[in-house]
């Protein structure tokens, strides 16, 4: 069971972001975003989006830094990976 996040590199909002998952379910990704205090709106179907600013302070919480491609790698394999068509569509 691992919570990762990759580097800050989307931007968005005058900021740039990074992705937050788990490999492990949803409930893991929502406990962990809870103790770290992120807002439930920052979910978006399988991921939290958080602003770079955070993402420290989220690795030194438990939060393993990988890069993007492992994280969508490990995301893809572990089943929880929403396709984006999915997420245009509302499902």
């Amino acid at each position: 069971m691992t919570v990762l996040i990759d580097p800050p590199v989307w931007p968005a909002h005058d900021t740039i972001w990074s992705h937050l998952v788990s490999d492990e379910s949803y409930d893991e990704l929502h406990a962990f975003a809870a103790r770290a205090g992120l807002p439930r709106r920052a979910f978006d179907h399988d991921h939290y989006d958080v602003p770079a600013a955070r993402h420290d302070e989220l690795v030194a919480l438990g939060a393993l830094a990988v890069s993007g491609r492992e994280l969508v790698l490990r995301l893809i394999a572990s089943g929880l990976r929403v396709p984006q068509r999915d997420k245009r569509s509302g499902h």
